[in-house]
Formats: structure tokens, sequence, C-alpha cells
């Protein structure tokens, strides 16, 4: 017990959730504004003289309804475990990997170690000084400088002014923003942001590093980077080291060992190697996957792969979507990766020229066929993105996990609809 400088023990964390069991129209401040202002001048210009009827009819539109007014359900509200009797304990010095599918817990169980979430029961026992990187921006003051959040941030995790001048030179130079240094950070790109955050973190020595997957916003040749400072932070400095991917070749070069979370709780906590063929294993179940529509932006409902296709050679996908105004078309993006997380083959009806001819859609699925797929047999992921033919406003990471057996044609050149190493003969359709 003395040896482990972070103890969990039967951690729980519930949220509660409200389902409104009717449609209703969103109202937005502008509206309620708009009708306020709007009123009495309805009142001077009223018709037959029902003034006072006029005004309180507008009043009532302005203001939304309440939960038990007419036209609308009563809110029903259930329990949400995100975490549920996770127990652990990591030793000083070592480098952990965190992986599991979107909504597996990952996220609230890194908020809880980083004390910015209580946890609803259980105990955490931290032995040292966090300093985590959880999202872009995370601890920066958006109207201060580079310059000023590196001492910010050095002070937040109880570092000395002297401390900090001594580390700053290493931190201007890792992130490489010295140009911008006395820039305000508001003005910073993501890649920026992330950048400076990273090597604040990263060098100023905290007992207990924690990363979550905001590397990924940086570019291939700082993701390498950061790679290596972690690796560093471990061996030479004996720090602690608590790191989330989708990257399962990431988690392995990096990492001792790997835990798996599903559903709020602890699969295993094994070598990289097992833990990754677990979290594969748990993935393949199912060839279809449905989530919950969310009434307030356009989203992906489920997920479909048909098996007898892949059987084939072939790859056939089915989006489903569900949007509270149409899309104008509806576009779905499809990356397939390999089993080490490496993007192998991807597309998007944006590459067509000709769409889909099925606009103004704002229920339906989106299907893809890959013709005589390229690629050798073996487990691969599949994830998807939902958008219209400008924005996205959904994503699946990791969705499914699927087995290709065959794959003997040699691969071409990506042609010019398609991402990725392979290339195939690709379709898309939608239908309502």
């Amino acid at each position: 017990m003395s040896d482990a400088i972070i103890s969990v023990e039967n951690l729980g964390k519930k949220y509660r959730i409200s389902h409104q069991g009717e449609r209703q129209r969103y109202v937005a401040l502008r509206d309620v504004i708009a009708q306020k202002c709007a009123a009495p001048f309805r009142t001077l210009f009223g018709k037959n003289g029902s003034t006072n009827a006029s005004v309180k009819k507008q009043s009532s539109a302005a203001v939304p309804p309440g939960p038990h007014s007419n036209g609308h359900a009563s809110a029903s509200k259930e329990d949400f475990w995100a975490l549920k009797d996770v127990s652990f304990e990591i030793k000083r010095g070592e480098v952990v990997g965190i992986i599991g599918r979107n909504g597996a817990g990952k996220s609230t169980l890194l908020k809880i170690l980083s004390r910015i979430t209580e946890p609803t029961e259980g105990r955490v026992t931290l032995r040292g000084r966090v300093a985590s990187l959880l999202e872009v921006g995370t601890g920066f003051h958006p109207e201060l400088t580079g310059r000023e959040n590196i001492f910010l941030n050095g002070a937040i995790l109880g570092m000395s002014r002297a401390e900090i001048r001594k580390k700053f030179d290493e931190i201007v130079a890792f992130s490489e923003v010295e140009k911008f240094l006395d820039t305000p950070v508001k003005r910073y790109s993501s890649g920026m942001y992330v950048r400076l955050a990273f090597a604040v973190a990263a060098h100023l020595e905290p007992e207990i590093l924690i990363v979550d997957e905001v590397l990924a916003v940086g570019d291939a040749q700082f993701q390498k980077k950061c790679l290596g400072k972690i690796q560093d932070v471990a061996k030479t400095g004996g720090r602690t080291v608590l790191f989330v991917s989708h990257n399962l070749l990431a988690i392995q070069a990096l990492c001792q060992t790997a835990m798996v979370l599903r559903s709020g709780q602890v699969v295993c906590i094994a070598r990289p190697d097992e833990a990754a063929r677990q979290y594969l294993e748990s993935a393949k179940k199912a060839n279809k996957v449905e989530f919950t529509a969310k009434r307030d932006r356009p989203c992906i409902v489920s997920v479909r792969i048909d098996d007898a296709e892949l059987e084939k050679g072939n790859m056939v996908v089915e989006v489903g979507f569900k949007s509270p105004y149409p899309l104008n078309p509806p576009v779905a993006g499809l990356v397939v990766s390999s089993s080490l997380g490496t993007p192998i083959f991807g597309t998007n009806p944006r590459f067509h020229k000709n769409g889909f001819g099925q606009p103004n859609l704002s229920e339906g699925v989106l299907r893809m066929a890959a013709v005589d797929l390229p690629i050798h047999g073996g487990t691969y992921y599949l994830s998807v993105w939902l958008g219209d033919w400008q924005t996205d406003f959904d994503e699946k990471r990791d969705v499914l996990a699927f087995e290709f057996r065959t794959g003997q044609r040699t691969s071409n050149a990506p042609g010019p609809d398609v991402i990725g190493f392979v290339d195939s003969q690709v379709s898309w359709s939608a239908a309502s």
C-alpha cells in the first residue's frame, strides 16, 4: 500500500438524467427578447380594442411553458452511473494506459482523479501533486498571454516562482510558441494551445501526470514529441503517468500496464497486449450498435455492418441518423482503423461531385458500399461521423470492431473519394 501513489476504492459517480416525454420547440433568449420588444406595438395597433387580450396572448407565447403545461409531458428522471465499484492501485513511476469505447467512463475517472469532479461514493487517495491535460486550454486564462499562463499554471501546481523560472526556457522551447509568447492565448490555434499546455504540465514536475486524448489535436510530429517526453518523464523523473488514447499502438509502446473500462466498470488491468485483446473481443460481440437520439442536434442513432458482405471481401455499412431539422443533404464519414489504431481506409460523400440526390432528410439511413476492399485478414475498428455538406455534428469513435477474412487484391494508390492507404470502389446512398 505504501508504494501506491494512486489508490481508488469502490469508486462510483452517479448523474441524474432527465427525459422529456414530448418534443417541444426550442425557445432562445433572442426569441423572448424579440417578443417582449414587440408587445407594446401590438398593444397600440391591436384590433377591435382587444389590447389586454393581445398583450396576454403575446406574453404567454414569449415564455416557454413549464414541464407540466399543456402540450408538454412531464420530464422523467433516471440515475446513470458513469462509474461503479471501480477499485485499483497504481505504483509510483508507472505509465498506465486507459482504454475503452466512448461512454465507458474514462473522462469521468480522470476528472475525479484531477479533483475536478466529486465522486458519489468511494474514496480516492493521491500521494503527490497532479497535473492534468484533459481538454484544450484546461487551466489557461484566455485573456492572459502565454508567458503569464505559464506562471499561472505553475502556481496552481504549487510551484514557486523561482522553480517556474528555472523551467521556463525548456517549456518555451518544447512548445514552439516563442514567437507568440506575449500574445493572449485566446488568439492561439487549438494546436498552439495544446503544445503550450502539455509543455507546462510535463516540465513543472508533478508527481502524477494525467493526459487525455487531447494530444490528438496536435500534428503527428508533435504527438511523437509528446510521447517521447512522457517516456522521459516516467523513466528519468520517476513520475506516474495516466494516458488515455484510442491509439492502441501508442498504448502498447508507452505503457507497462493498461486498464480496460466498459460501462463504468474495470474489465481488466493487464499488460497492454492482453488489455488490447480483451478490448477488441468486447467490441466484436455485435455487428450493430444503437444510440439514444438527441433532441437538440443531429445525431447518429445506429451503425450496422453487413457480415455477409465482409465474407465476400466487401464492406457495407448502414448509419441511422435523426435530426431536429432537415439536413441538406445528410453526410456520414467512415474511417476503418487497424487494431493498433492506424487509419487504413476512409470515405465521405463530400468527396463525390454529385452527392446523393436525396436532400432535405431529417431521419433515415445512409449506406456505404465498398467493393473488393484490399486489406489483410484481421480485426479492424469502424469510426463514424455525421454531418451535412459543410458541418460535422456527431461522431462515434471505434463504434464497432469487425473481423475481415479476405482481401487478396493488390492495393492501388487511393482515389479522390477515399482516405487512408487502400483504394476501393465506393458508392453512397441515402433513404428515409
